[in-house]
């Protein structure tokens, strides 16, 4: 029995343990993005970033994704197998927005970027479109840097609207929506896309006369 005890809290330990590296992670991708935005306002009088969110999957959505791989629920598969984790989320005003800070972020000496997925230019079958960045974030601890994954996803604020809805959609359904509501997203997405591509044509056609009224 005590045995079993001492497994018990050595497993709570190290699930802690992993549970404050990605946390950690979490705050240094927070931060640097905070120090981008400060930067874009004080050199351009402009914020690129409407808002940022992040979140830690639950511990039963891990094991739910490591049962889905095939996996044992160990920490060590935990963070070898799933990659999301921790997640951020930056939600920004325009398309042309999105590339500028993918570009920053990749030049962040502290953050090393593992591979991009994007679903800007190559949107899922389902409609969903979003730029994904797999950042590893080097995380100072007592016992030295600990390379630990972030997934980062940068999208407009009407790719979020829909992306949202989307998964409150498909939740309700559990995944097996009908085939008439899947239809319905995939057109609504392509409004969406439509909608940002207007939007940025209207945004860089008053930055244009706002330059030519400068020069008169």
């Amino acid at each position: 029995m005590a045995e079993q005890k001492t497994e018990v809290r050595e497993s709570i330990d190290d699930w802690q343990t992993l549970m404050f590296l990605y946390n950690a992670a979490i705050k240094e991708v927070r931060t640097k993005l905070d120090i981008m935005r400060d930067e874009f306002q004080f050199i351009y009088s402009y914020n690129p970033i409407e808002y940022v969110k992040s979140r830690i999957k639950t511990a039963e959505s891990i094991v739910k994704k490591l049962e889905r791989y095939g996996y044992e629920s160990t920490i060590e598969n935990m963070v070898k197998y799933v990659n999301d984790i921790a997640g951020v989320r930056v939600v920004c005003s325009f398309t042309s927005d999105i590339y500028r800070l993918a570009e920053m972020i990749g030049k962040q000496r502290e953050i090393s970027v593992l591979y991009v997925k994007d679903y800007m230019k190559h949107p899922k079958q389902s409609g969903y479109r979003s730029f994904h960045m797999m950042l590893e974030v080097s995380v100072q601890t007592s016992k030295g840097v600990i390379p630990t994954k972030v997934e980062l996803q940068i999208r407009t604020i009407a790719m979020d609207f829909w992306a949202s809805l989307e998964h409150k959609i498909y939740y309700k359904f559990e995944g097996e929506a009908p085939d008439y509501i899947s239809q319905d997203l995939q057109a609504c997405a392509k409004i969406v896309a439509n909608l940002d591509e207007k939007m940025l044509s209207l945004n860089e056609a008053i930055s244009k006369l706002e330059a030519e009224r400068e020069q008169i």
